[in-house]
């Protein structure tokens, strides 16, 4: 495949080393930085029509190379794109496999403009809630975070946004670390904009979280503002 030899012919042995070890997932890796990878993906990206992003795009996933994968969530991290169900359905249809923070937020970000498209497809991300894999579990959570950013909701998105408020809930008894982190993460991102929310949300249910994640979420409360804290690991704030 030609854009896996562009790829490959980027690679740095050394840093594929060094990835390897950071990141852990069995998995090829080499040593290819981020944004020229995003400036790989654009250039490939304009010269196909939907159909085409969604091949190329499926075909890259599946060569389970690390920047491969990361290649394709970024073929299809658009605003719009239409029609889009065949690239919603590739985006699910990768869910399951997640195995690590990195690859399962790039394809996220694509997933989350998916939704926020289509927020019927709330329905189909609430049943990842139950999934014995909690990589799929934490992806409802990072795949629902523009709902948190929006400055100015509409009554519609206060309705979505409560409705992950209580996805928070269901899942703040999971000890997974990042079932936690995301948690927290989705609780301190809500509280730049609706501080009284999370506040509400945690003298609920603070108390069931794991502490570290009780401390993110409140981290960016106007009271608890100045505080440190490492976002990673986590997948937090992606390059």
């Amino acid at each position: 495949m030609r854009e896996l030899d562009e790829l490959k012919a980027l690679g740095d042995p050394g840093k594929a080393a060094e990835m390897a070890a950071y990141h852990k997932a069995p998995r090829e890796y080499l040593g290819v930085a981020v944004p020229v990878i995003d400036a790989l993906a654009r250039s490939w990206r304009a010269g196909l029509d939907v159909p085409g992003r969604v091949d190329l795009a499926r075909r890259l996933w599946d060569s389970d190379l690390h920047e491969a994968r990361i290649a394709a969530a970024k073929l299809l991290t658009q605003a719009r794109i239409r029609p889009d169900d065949a690239a919603w359905d590739l985006i699910a249809g990768w869910v399951p496999q997640f195995d690590g923070w990195a690859i399962a937020d790039h394809a996220m970000k694509a997933g989350e403009r998916r939704l926020l498209a289509r927020p019927e497809r709330l329905d189909e991300v609430e049943a990842w809630l139950d999934h014995p894999g909690f990589w799929v579990r934490r992806a409802a959570l990072v795949g629902t975070l523009p709902w948190t950013h929006i400055r100015n909701p509409k009554p519609q998105d206060l309705e979505r946004r409560e409705r992950v408020l209580s996805w928070l809930d269901r899942l703040a008894d999971d000890r997974e670390w990042f079932v936690q982190k995301a948690i927290g993460w989705w609780l301190r991102e809500l509280s730049k904009h609706d501080p009284g929310r999370v506040r509400d949300w945690l003298a609920a249910h603070g108390a069931r979280l794991k502490p570290f994640a009780r401390r993110e979420a409140g981290r960016w409360l106007p009271e608890n503002r100045g505080g440190t804290g490492q976002d990673r690991p986590g997948g937090d704030q992606l390059p």
